[in-house]
């Protein structure tokens, strides 16, 4: 475990989502981030292959886990966290909109609905002096959504912010008020766990604190 005089332990975030480290940096956790060069839809297509058909939450998972491993080749002695997250909606997984019409007809179907939003987090520890472990899991939060008139869903869509995130809509943006309640952890709904992080890191025999700012 750290002490007063040691430094955080490096942590890599294999994901473009400004929200994700917006989130840790608000918890305390200062991270780099490295995009992942994964094709997702040959990822979901192999696996399926092989396996037939997937769960939404090793789906989402199974990208996680993809993006983490693209990044950790390129050897930083660090933590390496992937993340990703879709949504289910009647049975069917959803990622981001291919387009204005594709998110305007999701909206329609998500408006009065519900959801479940799964976020798969995989972690791999190759520090020098780390554990070389690799483990992950993912979370899942149920999302009501609240009645939207064809006016209101041309207005969010046109704002672009649909077509930025899993799912289509957002819990600490423009997509807030369009949210009427949450069953389960909120910051999985924004895209990252924070209790299910911790969770992990403490599997790697790491605390929350290891991870943030100088120690007071």
């Amino acid at each position: 475990m750290r002490t007063v005089s040691t430094p955080p332990v490096p942590l890599v975030l294999a994901s473009a989502s400004p929200a994700r480290l917006a989130l840790l940096r608000q918890a305390g956790i200062t991270a780099k981030v490295i995009v992942s060069s994964v094709d997702e839809d040959a990822v979901v297509a192999d696996a399926m292959q092989r396996y037939g058909e997937l769960e939404p939450a090793d789906i989402a998972l199974l990208l996680a886990r993809a993006k983490a491993e693209d990044v950790a080749r390129q050897g930083d002695s660090a933590l390496v966290l992937g993340c990703d997250s879709v949504l289910e909606l009647d049975g069917e997984v959803h990622g981001k909109p291919a387009d204005a019409a594709e998110a305007t007809a999701r909206w329609g179907r998500m408006s009065g609905h519900s959801g479940t939003l799964h976020t798969g987090h995989w972690l791999i520890d190759q520090r020098h002096d780390g554990t070389s472990g690799m483990l992950g899991a993912s979370a899942s939060t149920v999302v009501h959504f609240g009645v939207m008139s064809p006016e209101d869903i041309a207005a969010y869509v046109a704002t672009g912010e649909p077509l930025r995130v899993a799912g289509a809509f957002t819990l600490d943006g423009l997509g807030a008020p369009y949210v009427r309640g949450i069953e389960g952890d909120p910051s999985n709904v924004v895209g990252l766990s924070l209790p299910l992080l911790r969770s992990l890191l403490a599997d790697l025999d790491l605390a929350w604190r290891d991870l943030t700012g100088p120690l007071s």
